[in-house]
């Protein structure tokens, strides 16, 4: 598995299979703990199993035998499917879905007695069908949390003919529900400012500073994203003022679930799916990665926005800096920076009549490229894909964000490159994950290029990254 050229050495993935959604996020005591849907029998999505890892820091990981297995018979017998973890008056609790062909999904519960190692499943399920007087698209996923002496959970679904929805229960003891109604039911009519679609995977609901926070992932068929939605809640509904995409990459990023730590702080992890075809992951014998952890805020613009933590600073190694200077129109300018595992800090003032791009993993005579470009009569960042790779299954498409610049405001961008892997991050205000596959082995290199008019460089300096599984 080392020597696969498209593996991350930086982010979190298992050691082989099949990996999707985070699940189960928890500090406990001085230690964290990830959860994920994983199937230990092959890299495709199939029977699904929680597998398990645990961090002092965020940063390095020890895998954990599997947490939860399907158990014959129950009512996850086809697949333990998404959820979130809690703490039950001392005793670590979770709470997911049970899958049972040809479509059943119910809630399901499990605890630990030692320490987050091993799971007592609850006998049956904690609700035992979805609301009767309701056309569901689905019936999934858990965030659960404390509220005026009770739990409160919410199950993401969709309603048909109506748009994506999460359904609102309240339990005294997490195994007894009351249902609450819709806490809130999108308009999967409506697309202005964004698309919500017809089923809502994955809620996550959370106070951030005075406002609340719900993130859904947006399932319908293809293609696939979080949304984030901020607003008010009270008398067990929610009003959002603002939604946007939470994350610019659309599929690659997706699924998210946050923990807050007892810093303050709102920590998220994402499943950064892969983008080649289903033969490529085969052969490769592993599919998906998680993002870089990452820190939750309100962003100046006032979108939630979640950015790396400043821990993964520590991963630095050794450095090089490009001088500042002037980006004359034309050809790519090349940078002595090189690598398939780097993290680059890039300002500069774009063209104020143009574009200017940063050339990612390309090859020398620029064959294999992947392009982030930022135009400014559009205020339009794009990470294009279209060159990323000369294998014939990969997937080609560009991201969009927008990223309107104040007046003397320069382009600030932090980019993350990992094996397959990208992220993207730009004024602390957007990103962008994704997925690209270089097939040369000289597709390393880095340049800057300006269309137009002149770009200047502030400051450039990029960062070799640990191995954070040391082999």
């Amino acid at each position: 598995m080392t020597g696969d050229p498209h593996r991350p050495r930086y982010h979190f993935l298992p050691p082989a299979n099949w990996m999707n959604d985070p699940n189960g996020l928890i500090q406990w005591g001085e230690t964290f703990h990830l959860f994920y849907q994983y199937n230990p029998a092959g890299a495709y999505h199939r029977h699904i199993h929680w597998g398990h890892a645990t961090s002092a820091d965020l940063l390095y990981w020890q895998h954990q035998p599997i947490a939860l297995s399907p158990t014959p018979g129950g009512p996850d017998a086809d697949g333990c499917w998404s959820g979130c973890a809690v703490n039950d008056h001392g005793a670590p609790t979770i709470i997911y879905t049970g899958f049972r062909l040809p479509d059943a999904q119910t809630p399901c519960l499990a605890v630990s007695h030692d320490g987050l190692l091993t799971w007592q499943k609850w006998p049956e399920p904690i609700i035992a069908a979805p609301p009767p007087d309701l056309d569901l698209l689905g019936f999934r996923d858990h965030t659960v949390w404390r509220e005026d002496g009770r739990w409160s959970m919410l199950i993401g679904a969709g309603i048909r003919g109506q748009g994506g929805t999460v359904l609102l229960y309240r339990s005294a003891d997490l195994r007894h529900w009351e249902y609450g109604g819709p806490l809130l039911i999108g308009d999967a009519g409506q697309f202005d400012p964004v698309w919500t679609g017809t089923l809502w995977e994955c809620p996550d609901f959370f106070a951030l500073g005075a406002d609340n926070v719900l993130i859904c992932s947006v399932w319908d068929q293809r293609p696939y994203y979080t949304i984030a939605m901020r607003g008010d809640y009270r008398d067990g509904r929610f009003a959002p003022q603002v939604t946007h995409k939470l994350d610019y990459g659309d599929a690659h990023f997706y699924a998210p679930q946050t923990m807050p730590i007892r810093d303050g702080r709102r920590i998220m992890f994402g499943w950064v799916m892969e983008g080649r075809s289903e033969a490529a992951v085969l052969a490769a014998g592993w599919a998906g990665v998680m993002s870089l952890p990452r820190e939750v805020r309100l962003a100046s613009d006032g979108q939630v926005v979640a950015l790396p933590i400043a821990e993964v600073r520590q991963l630095r190694g050794m450095g090089k800096r490009v001088s500042p200077g002037c980006i004359m129109p034309g050809a790519p300018q090349w940078t002595p920076i090189r690598g398939a595992h780097l993290e680059l800090e890039i300002t500069l003032f774009p063209p104020a009549q143009g574009a200017c791009s940063v050339w990612l993993r390309a090859s020398p005579d620029g064959d294999e490229a992947t392009i982030l470009r930022y135009d400014s009569a559009r205020a339009i960042l794009t990470l294009d894909r279209s060159r990323s790779s000369l294998a014939s299954d990969v997937w080609r498409d560009a991201h969009h964000a927008p990223l309107p610049l104040a007046a003397g405001e320069p382009l600030h961008l932090r980019v993350f490159l990992d094996g397959s892997l990208i992220e993207v991050f730009a004024n602390d205000r957007r990103s962008i994950t994704s997925r690209i596959y270089p097939v040369r082995p000289d597709s390393g290199g880095v340049a800057l290029q300006a269309e137009g008019n002149p770009a200047e460089v502030v400051a450039m300096q990029a960062w070799e990254m640990a191995d954070i599984w040391g082999d």
